[in-house]
């Protein structure tokens, strides 16, 4: 019989692994069969039901390009699942996505800080992606 610690860490891979499924929009049956599985076998390892094996847990991470800390939220970028989430969701982006979303952020926070420079970024000047519009 497990501890109640040993099931609560095998929920939390598990529902680690739905987060980041589910933040880079593949289903059940995508990411099953990206890293060998039955479908039906990572349903109970999201659901905390059956153990994600060592192996399958390398494959999971290699999907989505994590180191093993990054997985359990062992860097600067781990913050709230909120923040987890929002950092999927821009990695699932593409390269031009990715950049808007960063000039975006950059506009808001000249607007709600205009005397404060930018955070280690020169000022902007008219480049080629800005002569496009």
């Amino acid at each position: 019989m497990s501890s109640p610690s040993s099931s609560r860490k095998v929920h939390l891979v598990g529902s680690r692994i739905r987060e980041l499924r589910k933040g880079r929009r593949l289903t059940q049956v995508e990411l099953s069969e990206m890293i060998g599985v039955a479908q039906s076998d990572l349903s109970r390892m999201e659901q905390g039901e059956y153990k994600v094996g060592l192996d399958t847990l390398f494959k999971i991470l290699q999907v989505f390009e994590l180191k093993m800390g990054e997985f359990f939220g062992e860097t600067e970028t781990s913050g709230t699942p909120q923040a987890r989430e929002l950092m999927a969701d821009f990695t699932a982006l593409s390269d031009d996505a990715q950049k808007e979303v960063r000039d975006f952020l950059r506009f808001k926070r000249l607007q709600e800080n205009p005397e404060q420079p930018e955070q280690g970024e020169a000022p902007t000047t008219t480049g080629p992606e800005d002569e496009k519009a």
